[in-house]
């Protein structure tokens, strides 16, 4: 039961990824090479290679980075904590993320996202990989059973085992009245704000507001009133 889970214990976590150059000139040849094989079956016919990247090179792992990643754990039962990991320098963002799986605190912890399972988990798991480094345990998967897995996706919690349905977290804050936090920008601009405006503070600002909003999306879930943010 949603109610039993012990939320002492929740990681909320969010991240922010972009591609990982600005512009498509500046990938080598052999990266545009395995773009266009890796997309070729995705792309619509009335977009290149190129144009295909511009939109979702922050999507994939293996041709993006991650300049956030926000958490927040339960402070007091009202309340939550919140802080940020956000660089130009992925390798030193996933370094100091990693280190805080070394306090006693999250030696157990369970890690929750929406839409976790299919981006922020694996994703964050892969980037470790790339820069040359071991994901910090609550990401490692392999010999697991699926119960043994610590990983809470709120999608997953609003599907109700229903395969066919997506839902944002935008429309879930809107149905459980809670305060939207796509009032600055959305997903969609953050390459834009990164590369163009190189404004990474304003980014870090949307994601906590994500972690906020997807930890009181599982306080509705419960039936609980909404958090507040600890200062």
């Amino acid at each position: 039961m949603i109610d039993k889970i012990p939320l002492e214990k929740v990681l909320f976590l969010d991240i922010e990824t972009v591609p990982m150059v600005g512009e498509w000139k500046e990938l080598s040849p052999k990266d545009q090479e395995m773009w266009e094989k890796k997309t070729e079956r995705q792309r619509p016919d009335t977009l290149t290679a190129s144009e295909f990247f511009e939109q979702r090179g922050g999507i994939m792992a293996e041709f993006g980075k991650i300049i956030c990643i926000s958490v927040g754990m339960q402070h007091d039962f009202n309340s939550i904590k919140i802080r940020s990991f956000a660089d130009d320098d992925e390798m030193l963002l996933l370094a100091e993320f990693s280190n805080i799986f070394e306090h006693e605190k999250l030696q157990n912890v369970i890690l929750c996202a929406h839409n976790g399972k299919e981006f922020d988990f694996p994703w964050i798991a892969r980037r470790f990989l790339i820069n040359g480094m071991m994901p910090p345990v609550p990401f490692q998967m392999f010999g697991k059973k699926p119960w043994e897995i610590p990983h809470l996706d709120t999608m997953e919690l609003w599907k109700f085992g229903d395969y066919k349905t997506f839902i944002s977290l935008e429309l879930l804050a809107h149905i459980f009245k809670i305060p939207t936090p796509k009032d600055d920008i959305s997903g969609a601009d953050v390459a834009q704000v990164y590369y163009k405006d190189k404004d990474l503070k304003r980014i870090v600002t949307y994601c906590e507001k994500d972690v906020l909003t997807l930890a009181n999306i599982l306080r509705r879930m419960r039936q609980e009133e909404l958090y507040i943010r600890s200062i």
